[in-house]
């Protein structure tokens, strides 16, 4: 059996440049979504209640998932992991309750899209439209972020890969590249429905979700005990995604001007959220670990890790935005120019990587000292804030850069 020591596969700067060569890797691949987004933007102005649902939609595979590879990566780190799928084994009772979660959050996602798009007067889309596209998008897009996470815990497991380092940009990047094309397609697909099949598919996710709620109530185990956790933490954060997917629907018409604005925001934020991610999972590790104490204030030794996620932002925000503004130019699509995108997505990003550093740490010290798993906590809060407070700074300096 292999167990992966909490330093992973060597020294510190070895540490470092693993987990720098999949943000790069997820970065440039978060660049195709974004690319993709940017192609799609008449859909947007087409149904512009899209974009509400889009944010927490990519956020909720983020953190869903990402909790899922947290999780494995603390039973590695403790010696409890192995490749089992047996029905009491960490893998298949985590994947149970990853499964469970996505289809409750798809369905309270909609719910959430419907009402924030109505009280901003967006009508194209209504109650069934959003929670049967919220609930078939993020089942089939929940599905496939899964089995990428599976996959690289199992491969990690097998070559001594520090999960911590690799699993939240993995889990970040196939959320981006997955979820939004299933979530347009899905749209789409569903939209072009007769009125008597969408209404039967939305008795069919009825149906789904009354059944996956009736398996969480007689099921036993850490099935009912993770989904516990994080169904109630991650509805208000849910709520927090569908507010940042409101605010970028109430600036659309400067994001579908400038077409490389449109491209940014998905690396961008997945970006932020794969630094966040790697942070609160080497802390959840440290804390279960015992290697990291759980103080109010952070002391030296958290230092490092603060360190390292500001060293990873030198290197990758101006790379997204010359990966933005190159991609706008390949679409054939405006850009407002290199210059300014560079300065967008430095200065945004350094202001919400502060925020992160602060928020992980706050959020993996008060979950420990409160007895929860920090594993749970750590990663769908600081999605769910970046997609937030990254929407918020990222159309302010917009704003004041144009």
């Amino acid at each position: 059996m292999v167990i992966v020591n909490l330093v992973g596969v060597g020294s510190v700067s070895r540490l470092f440049f693993v987990g720098l060569g999949a943000l790069l890797f997820s970065a440039f691949a978060a660049s195709i979504a974004g690319m993709y987004l940017g192609s799609v933007r008449g859909v947007l102005e087409l149904l512009p209640g899209l974009m509400v649902l889009l944010p927490p939609s990519i956020n909720m595979r983020g953190s869903i998932s990402g909790v899922l590879a947290s999780r494995l990566s603390s039973s590695m780190h403790l010696g409890e992991f192995e490749v089992s799928f047996a029905k009491t084994s960490v893998l298949s009772e985590n994947f149970r309750a990853s499964l469970v979660s996505t289809v409750i959050l798809a369905a309270i996602l909609g719910i959430f899209a419907d009402i924030l798009s109505s009280l901003i007067g967006l009508e194209a889309l209504h109650f069934v439209d959003f929670i049967t596209i919220s609930v078939v998008s993020g089942l089939l897009s929940g599905f496939v972020v899964m089995a990428i996470t599976l996959l690289v815990a199992v491969l990690s497991y097998r070559y001594g890969i520090d999960l911590d380092m690799v699993g939240a940009p993995t889990v970040t990047t196939s959320g981006d590249l997955v979820t939004i094309p299933i979530l347009i397609g899905s749209a789409l697909v569903i939209m072009d429905l007769d009125p008597f099949s969408k209404n039967l598919l939305f008795v069919a996710v009825v149906l789904l979700l009354a059944g996956v709620v009736a398996y969480l109530w007689l099921v036993t185990g850490q099935v009912k005990t993770i989904s516990k956790e994080i169904i109630p933490l991650l509805i208000p954060l849910a709520f927090m995604g569908t507010l940042a997917g409101m605010a970028y629907t109430l600036d659309l018409d400067r994001f579908v001007t400038f077409a490389a604005l449109l491209i940014l925001i998905t690396p961008f934020t997945g970006g932020c959220g794969s630094i966040g991610g790697i942070l609160c999972s080497r802390l959840a590790t440290g804390m279960h670990m015992g290697s990291i104490a759980p103080n109010v204030l952070p002391k030296k030794d958290i230092l490092p890790y603060f360190s390292t996620s500001y060293g990873y932002s030198v290197v990758l925000f101006p790379l997204l935005a010359l990966i933005a503004h190159g991609a706008a130019l390949l679409l054939g699509s405006t850009s407002p120019g290199l210059a300014e995108m560079i300065l967008i997505s430095v200065v945004s990003g350094f202001i919400l990587i502060s925020l992160v550093n602060i928020i992980s740490y706050s959020t993996a010290t008060m979950s420990f000292r409160y007895g929860l798993d920090p594993d749970n906590f750590g990663i769908p809060v600081i999605t769910s804030a970046i997609d937030l407070l990254g929407a918020t700074i990222l159309i302010s300096v917009v704003s004041l850069v144009l």
